[in-house]
């Protein structure tokens, strides 16, 4: 039985970080501040999460506000989706995933894909993944070779024309690759099918997105809620990132608008436990990107939607709204950014909302989770006491 909630909904607003990590240079970052410079470079305005005292966190200010509001620290070696929440439930990365930023994939990797999927690759390199669709996508169609490329992650990505390579076949290929580099000297995070439609010069990809993650490299938080009976509600990628250990069910979405009415339709949903929800678009569209003005419309709509989602909670339901990683979209390069996150939590019946301390690990958002399920966390500290 749980102590004080029956369902929690855990919001990523992936890759909105609020800066001051105390190692942020050690990752090659140097006052970093996704939200706050997002907010100073586009303008525009979150009355919503305002309240939510969410601003107080990047202007340290004490504004009345609704919920409890605290920053939480990485402690784990990396700056991406998977290490972010894979912490947030409980497992640090001790050692960084591989990445092939510099030099590409090594031909050994590459011609035994080649050889297995009977397609040949061009691209091998970094890039970004509009980028290099507008450039190779055009030989891409005429040859039937597939696209391969990587970023400054730990990333194996592949991109196909959906008329070109179906999805069924793209993503076997995937499946392949996912395959070849549990490799250690080839393991990579994850492998990404890129999948788009168009025509040359005016491309676009698709919501058929599909991640293969490495399996988690223990229990997480999330198996431990599973074990014990409770539902786990996967939205967006969450599925993807834990390779669907510790899920329940779970609901792909196309984009942002697409998972804010999804996690509406899971708010009219009867269950017990936790349904775990990502926004993708932050990161993959506007971060990596270095669009503020995209970005500051992305954290606009989540506002606009952010009265309602409070409406439909129950009066025995948290609401927990937190990030995974930053992605600064006005510091140089395309890279992540080493940043603390925000965490914002909500109950209709709360009496006396505050700024809580910071959180010491992300962890401590998974472990007062597992606390309200009567279930004990293996890292980070539970608030859930602190809540009233």
């Amino acid at each position: 039985m749980y102590k004080k909630y029956k369902r929690v909904f855990l919001i990523v607003l992936d890759s909105v970080g609020i800066g001051h990590a105390p190692d942020e240079e050690s990752f090659g970052d140097i006052k970093v501040n996704t939200l706050l410079h997002t907010i100073e470079t586009a303008g525009g305005s979150l009355p919503n999460l305002s309240k939510m005292g969410l601003l107080n966190l990047i202007y340290d200010k004490s504004t009345p506000s609704d919920s409890y509001y605290t920053r939480a620290r990485c402690v784990s070696n990396g700056k991406d989706t998977l290490t972010g929440h894979l912490e947030i439930m409980g497992v640090k990365t001790e050692k960084p995933l591989k990445t092939f930023t510099d030099t590409g994939f090594p031909d050994e990797l590459i011609k035994e894909l080649e050889q297995q999927t009977g397609r040949k690759v061009i691209g091998n390199v970094s890039a970004s993944g509009t980028e290099i669709i507008e450039r190779l996508g055009e030989e891409h169609m005429k040859t039937g070779a597939i696209i391969v490329y990587t970023s400054a992650d730990s990333v194996l990505q592949i991109a196909a024309h959906e008329d070109v390579v179906p999805l069924d076949e793209l993503y076997k290929i995937c499946e392949i690759a996912r395959k070849i580099t549990l490799k250690e000297e080839w393991k990579v995070g994850r492998i990404i099918a890129r999948p788009f439609i168009g025509k040359p010069g005016h491309f676009e990809r698709t919501g058929n997105r599909h991640d293969y993650a490495l399996d988690p490299p223990e229990k997480t938080d999330l198996d431990f809620l599973k074990e014990a009976g409770y539902d786990v509600l996967s939205i967006g990628k969450i599925s993807d990132i834990f390779n669907n250990q510790g899920i329940t069910s779970f609901k792909k979405t196309m984009d942002n608008h697409d998972g804010l009415k999804v996690i509406m339709e899971h708010l009219d949903k009867e269950f017990t436990g936790l349904c775990f929800a990502n926004l993708n678009d932050f990161d993959s569209k506007y971060g990596h990107r270095r669009n503020p003005d995209g970005y500051m419309n992305a954290l606009i709509e989540v506002d606009n939607n952010i009265n309602t989602i409070k409406e439909k909670l129950h009066d025995d339901d948290l609401l927990i709204i937190t990030a995974d990683h930053g992605n600064d979209p006005t510091y140089k390069g395309t890279d992540h950014t080493r940043e603390m996150t925000p965490v914002i939590i909500y109950n209709k019946k709360f009496l006396e909302p505050k700024r809580l301390n910071d959180l010491d690990t992300f962890a401590s958002i998974g472990a007062t989770i597992l606390d309200n399920f009567n279930l004990k966390s293996k890292m980070g500290t539970s608030i859930l006491e602190q809540l009233k």
